[in-house]
């Protein structure tokens, strides 16, 4: 919905660092483009199986969070998208929600930092899509759509695993509970 809502004047915006918005979409994108081409990957039966989001993250992070890598994968994403990248987005979510409708739970992906089951991937693909609407909310001035209610919440929850262990656990907690802003540049992830 909130791709489909960008005017044409709107995708060359500033939206994200260095994404426009075309970028930050075309990122985004990749949430849902990973599901299909990561069934498709062949796993090694002998390695171990990822069994659940926050462990996703924390592999993700020690070996594919290159910010460069990162975002020249979305303006190349965003490029891909072609002249109508709602369109195309749409054509894309239609997709790959058949495709996650028709796949057990226990399927295996083939992931860059491990296999892991669709099922613990999911929430990972939600937590993406989650924080790229916010931002994508912000970035062409639209409000939060208030079906973004329960992701955000399992948003909050998966991002609280991911501090678990951490020194920024501590700085999260504080901040949820209003007794310090966060430091610059905090993130979980």
């Amino acid at each position: 919905e909130l791709v489909g809502a960008v005017r044409g004047e709107h995708w060359e915006r500033p939206a994200l660092g260095l994404w426009s918005v075309r970028d930050l979409v075309g990122h985004t994108s990749r949430a849902l483009l990973t599901i299909e081409a990561y069934l498709e990957t062949p796993v090694d039966p002998a390695a171990d199986v990822i069994d659940d989001p926050a462990g996703y993250w924390l592999a993700a992070r020690a070996s594919l969070a290159d910010p460069t890598a990162v975002a020249r994968r979305g303006r190349e994403a965003g490029a891909a998208l072609g002249p109508d990248p709602a369109a195309a987005v749409a054509d894309l979510a239609a997709r790959v929600t058949a495709l996650v409708a028709r796949t057990p739970d226990t399927s295996v992906l083939g992931t860059p930092v491990g296999p892991i089951t669709l099922s613990a991937y999911l929430p990972t693909r939600i937590f993406e899509l989650t924080v790229h609407s916010l931002d994508l909310a912000r970035a062409t001035g639209h409000g939060v759509p208030p079906d973004l209610a329960e992701p955000v919440g399992a948003c909050l929850v998966m991002a609280a695993q991911m501090a678990q262990g951490r020194p920024q656990a501590a700085d999260l907690l504080l901040a949820l509970t209003g007794r310090r802003p966060l430091p610059p540049g905090f993130s979980v992830l």
